[in-house]
């Protein structure tokens, strides 16, 4: 990620301000009204703090030199890890391993990581986040399809907790064509955004939003006529036995014969009770229309969220996502992503940096499984990971399924790691963030099935 520098002021500020005391005064009339300059400004002006850095400078300009004093300052940007960095947190490493989760609990961790994101937007009001305004340095794209010339553009915000991505952008869109879809697992999350004043539509009514539940690394759960039938068939068969009160006899002497059955119909179409357990919700189910049980290659290998069809997205967000997963439905997820795009469409990914601060920080008993380095729990029950920058890569330039020898999903953009030295000046203390920022776009192949 380039680094440009900080806009200054004009070298002779100074002088041209005393000259202008000496000059005729301006005509007015040829002035603009503030209203009229707010209308000249593009919506990535409209991000900027007073204070802040110019359009187009990437976020962190404030670089460690070697003369500097360190502790002059809270924070520098894209900073050099120690010699000794890496040694000293692999020691930590090392600690986590070896008090890693009971065995006992690590199956309701990752059998249920909605239930526990439920529970977190449940215990915190949605003042309880900040809005990402950092997105109009790191994300231009994102910002760029609320331009007023736009044109048609549909974003999709992934996990996206109480709306700190999608209300900034909604707030300033002058894009009256952006349809912003926002999804997220937890219900919690996916309320908090519905009951927001500029749901579905913002005050100045530019834009719309969609919000849903949706679980990034579901599966397709095809649901032919046969197996409904079948399924109605045998409900309907056990209800009239159990509420016939007058027929004792009888039910007593065929429910052996109805629980066989039952049995051999489960059996007949693979239904058992890890399978419904497993079963994605409703919302994020992708069911097929045919009845003909041998159409297989027509079932597809995809879950998208409500309202988005294959290829119909420009944009993607997935912010602090990823991590949420366990690696096993790393394949899935990036694959539904995948499909959501459009051919060229952008894929936004920021996310946890292997040896970041919040890693080192974790306490003994919370690594997940000593088989799986670097995925833990924190003290809410919800899951983290934090990935090396080639994992992203290796899993954004696989084969799409199905595909030919050769073919890539994405063209990786910027795979980039980003490093910030917080510094605590009254204890004396060097403290590294590390973030990875993935920005990949979708190769022009045919849409998978």
């Amino acid at each position: 990620m380039s680094d440009l520098p900080l806009s200054s002021p004009p070298a002779n500020a100074e002088a041209s301000t005393s000259a202008s005391a000496n000059s005729p005064p301006l005509d007015t009339s040829i002035l603009l009204s503030s209203e009229e300059i707010s209308e000249r400004r593009s919506v990535a002006d409209k991000w900027l703090k007073p204070n802040g850095p110019p359009v187009g400078v990437t976020f962190g300009a404030r670089l460690l030199k070697d003369e500097d004093d360190v502790f002059n300052h809270n924070a520098w940007d894209h900073v050099t890890l120690p010699d000794d960095f890496r040694e000293k947190a692999e020691e930590i490493m090392e600690l986590h391993r070896s008090s890693p989760v009971a065995e006992n609990l690590r199956e309701d961790y990752n059998g249920r990581p909605a239930h526990y994101w439920n529970k977190f937007y449940s215990q915190h009001e949605a003042g309880f986040f900040k809005d990402r305004g950092w997105l109009r340095l790191e994300f231009p794209e994102l910002v760029a399809c609320s331009e007023p010339d736009a044109g048609p553009k549909v974003v999709l915000e992934v996990g996206c907790g109480a709306g700190n991505t999608v209300f900034p952008l909604l707030l300033r869109n002058e894009n009256p064509e952006l349809v912003v879809h926002a999804t997220d697992y937890s219900s919690a999350a996916v309320k908090v955004v519905q009951v927001n004043k500029m749901y579905p539509r913002p005050d100045h009514g530019k834009g719309v939003l969609h919000a849903s539940v949706w679980d990034i690394t579901s599966k397709p759960v095809s649901t032919p006529l046969q197996t409904d039938t079948t399924t109605s068939r045998s409900t309907s068969m056990l209800s009239s036995l159990q509420t016939d009160h007058t027929s004792s006899s009888l039910l007593a002497s065929v429910s052996s014969t109805a629980s066989a059955f039952l049995e051999q119909a489960a059996s007949a179409l693979s239904l058992n009770n890890n399978d419904i357990a497993s079963s994605p919700s409703a919302s994020s189910v992708t069911t097929s229309s045919t009845a003909d049980s041998t159409a297989s290659s027509e079932t597809p290998t995809y879950s998208l969220p409500e309202g988005i069809t294959p290829g119909s997205v420009d944009v993607i967000s997935v912010i602090f996502v990823l991590s949420a997963l366990h690696p096993k439905e790393w394949d899935q997820a990036i694959h539904n992503l995948y499909t959501a795009l459009k051919p060229g469409g952008l894929l936004l990914i920021r996310d946890y940096g292997r040896h970041d601060l919040a890693q080192l920080r974790i306490r003994k008993n919370r690594l997940l499984d000593p088989e799986t380095p670097n995925l833990y729990i924190r003290g809410d029950g919800t899951r983290v990971y934090f990935f090396e920058k080639e994992e992203l890569e290796k899993l954004l330039t696989a084969t799409p399924g199905g595909g030919e020898d050769g073919e890539r999903m994405f063209a990786v953009e910027q795979l980039g790691e980003d490093r910030r030295l917080l510094v605590n000046r009254k204890e004396r203390k060097q403290m590294y963030r590390i973030w990875l920022q993935v920005k990949a776009r979708k190769l022009a192949q045919s849409f998978q099935r």
